[in-house]
């Protein structure tokens, strides 16, 4: 770490000089402009990027499906707003695999092919996306999507099932939307001006999506469980949606901790999420003792539903845990 002195020159003027090698290394000289963006106690101070859109090149040969669909969504997080993908020789499976990938990105559009390249733009700007909006849209998909998986495997309603499967691509796009807006506040203070939130909420935001992001993950098991499974004996689904239930209690309770304004409330409210986490854990023993009388390949699945169930209400107390931290006094 390197001090500077703070001097005051003309009586109201306070100067300060930047470490040669910081100004070096970042292209800094005489006449350069750079930008001041302040935060709380603090000043940051970048310089000025004059160029538009970042651009990204990815070699992807020998890259196919999985492999190629998470070099298109790696690229779009790392806030690249121009992506190009090139190779000696794109076969057709790859252009239907990059196509794919980005109608599952929000903004993400093809706009460019040769036989050697693709070219991928983001045609959304930084300040037309609210990550608030997204992790709104999100707890509401994910709720959702978990309690119409518990009624698809109670009422063994197999297209209800398969309904929930197909959501999780919403709340995927979401989350990479919301992961690619936090890079870009890490990485460029001047985005967080852009969004209207400081590095410290959005990092909040992005740690509360991460957690609805599972939830959904795991009520596309619980969906994908149903479509195998015959309705489950009466006393055992009475107690599935028991725990539901509370596990739902503990999301809910958490998101609105997260999203309140008075911190005392959110206090309050994050606090009972997490005494909350008790009664999901009872719900959770109660069921493994019923499913001891089934059985085993019977037990064995609807053994994995309810740890779905356990692990939904563990997501709500972790974003409780988040919602705590945002709410506690700043030092």
């Amino acid at each position: 770490m390197e001090t500077r002195k703070v001097q005051v020159t003309g009586g109201s003027t306070y100067t300060v000089s930047l470490p040669k090698e910081w100004a070096t290394t970042n292209g800094i000289s005489g006449g350069s402009v750079v930008e001041f963006h302040p935060e709380e106690g603090s000043l940051l101070l970048t310089p000025r990027n004059e160029e538009e859109r970042t651009e990204g090149t990815l070699d992807i040969t020998g890259l196919t499906d999985d492999q190629l669909t998470r070099a298109v969504m790696m690229m779009y997080v790392s806030g690249f707003d121009v992506i190009t993908l090139e190779t000696p020789r794109i076969t057709a499976d790859q252009r239907r695999t990059i196509r794919r990938a980005a109608q599952g990105l929000v903004g993400l559009e093809v706009i460019g092919e040769t036989s050697e390249h693709v070219q991928l733009r983001d045609l959304l700007d930084s300040s037309e996306l609210s990550i608030h909006n997204a992790v709104t849209r999100m707890r509401l998909v994910a709720t959702t999507m978990l309690s119409d998986a518990v009624d698809a495997l109670v009422e063994d309603d197999a297209d209800l099932a398969t309904d929930v499967t197909q959501r999780d691509d919403d709340v995927n796009r979401l989350y990479y939307m919301v992961s690619r807006v936090f890079r870009s506040v890490l990485r460029d203070p001047s985005a967080a001006a852009e969004i209207g939130f400081d590095r410290e909420t959005t990092f909040d935001y992005h740690s509360c999506a991460r957690q609805l992001e599972r939830v959904a993950d795991h009520a596309s098991k619980i969906a994908a469980n149903a479509q195998t499974l015959d309705a489950p004996p009466e006393d055992v689904a009475s107690e599935l949606q028991q725990l539901h239930e509370a596990a739902d209690t503990v999301i809910e309770q958490a998101m609105d901790a997260m999203l309140a304004d008075d911190s005392e409330e959110a206090t309050r409210i994050a606090t009972e999420a997490h005494e909350a986490v008790t009664a999901v854990d009872d719900h959770v023993r109660e069921a493994d003792t019923l499913l001891l009388d089934l059985e085993p390949q019977q037990a064995q699945l609807l053994g994995l539903v309810v740890d779905s169930l356990s692990r939904a209400g563990d997501y709500g107390g972790n974003i409780a845990e988040s919602a705590l931290q945002k709410a506690a006094p700043k030092p």
